[in-house]
């Protein structure tokens, strides 16, 4: 399930990548970025090739059903991790196999951007995006986001104990899940969301790490990984993840055995971007891709899968809506100011997580 591994954002292995090359010439860049333009090449090209997307991911296939019966443009997927995105950005270089659009962790792009992988290019949904999810340069923007929420299974915690909040999962006497901090972008963002509700901030993420370690010294912290297996077998009492998981894995496994809940005295909202190849091999369809996806009927597939839309602006159908959680339940939500910041915060998060939450007993 290399998709999973989406969340594995493993910025570690971009480092070691070492310094990525860039090829001289861009056929992403040098392409027009007027509409009808676009349309009529990326028809010619007749095909788009995505990295990280898949179908099952958060109704991709929607989308993808949709450009071939509208544009008649062909897809492609190999399912991989974002590392693995920019390493395939870099290793197909021109090449005739080089993909042409990838969907990676906001905080991974700006390594994309600094290693001269992608290209820019804005769409006309562009004043629709906030500030805090795109590059003002283009380079990125987030199509879809995903909060930090609790989810409980009740064949092991009673409903009214299930957490509604930081400081109720401190005082409660289950086990509480968040994945490997050392990889698990999932992970990483509930120890920020954790340090946003104890006056941190992706600057200071010291509040989030005694939060878990005062957790570690109660014997509640749990090592087991919050994937739907895990989920299934009991294996867990309360985990912490993005929204659209525990929604998709409470839809598949069954919805009324779980309560999910949004922190209310603090969670975090980010999201992931479909970036743009700046080799790539079919750079009209990439656009056009790209531009859809931010499309009202784009944003509306993408919540159909559990994602919640990056544009505020778009009317979810009733039977859409109703699979999200109520914008009313996100009452405290803190966005990453400087992302390139947490780039580097998250590439040591591992080992201060071993020094001040592990090593705390």
């Amino acid at each position: 399930m290399k998709k999973r591994n989406k969340y594995l954002v493993t910025l570690a292995a971009l480092v070691v990548m070492g310094t990525l090359s860039a090829c001289s010439s861009n056929s992403a860049s040098s392409t027009s970025d007027n509409w009808n333009t676009i349309v009529k090449q990326a028809k010619k090209e007749g095909k788009v090739v995505s990295v990280g997307m898949p179908d099952t991911w958060a109704n991709w296939i929607g989308t993808w059903n949709d450009i071939k019966s509208k544009f008649g443009i062909s897809h492609t997927d190999t399912d991989m991790s974002s590392a693995q995105e920019l390493q395939k950005f870099k290793s197909a270089g021109k090449s005739s196999s080089a993909p042409d659009i990838g969907d990676i962790g906001l905080n991974v792009a700006p390594t994309a951007k600094k290693e001269n992988l992608v290209t820019a290019y804005k769409t006309k949904y562009w004043k629709d995006i906030p500030s805090w999810a795109k590059d003002k340069d283009g380079y990125y923007a987030a199509g879809y986001t995903g909060s930090i929420v609790f989810i409980t299974d009740t064949k092991n915690v009673d409903s009214s104990d299930a957490p509604t909040s930081w400081k109720q999962l401190a005082s409660g006497k289950y086990k509480v899940s968040i994945g490997d901090v050392s990889t698990a972008a999932q992970a990483q963002y509930s120890v920020l969301a954790a340090a946003f509700a104890n006056g941190g901030s992706e600057k200071n993420i010291n509040p989030g790490l005694n939060y878990f370690a005062k957790l570690q010294k109660q014997n509640r912290l749990s090592t087991v990984d919050t994937t739907i297996e895990n989920l299934q077998k009991g294996e867990i009492q309360v985990a912490v993840m993005w929204d659209f998981n525990a929604l998709n894995y409470a839809h598949q496994i069954n919805s009324k055995r779980y309560k999910i809940t949004v922190p209310s005295d603090g969670t975090v909202e980010s999201g992931y971007t479909q970036i743009i190849n700046k080799n790539a091999a079919h750079p009209y369809a990439a656009k056009l891709a790209r531009t859809y996806i931010l499309s009202d009927a784009g944003q509306i597939n993408l919540a159909k899968g559990y994602a919640r839309p990056i544009r505020k602006n778009v009317k979810l159908p009733a039977a859409v809506k109703a699979k999200l959680i109520p914008e009313s339940q996100y009452k405290k939500q803190y966005h990453v100011k400087n992302n390139n910041v947490w780039n580097k915060e998250t590439l040591k998060l591992g080992q201060e997580w071993k020094n001040k939450v592990t090593g705390a007993n």
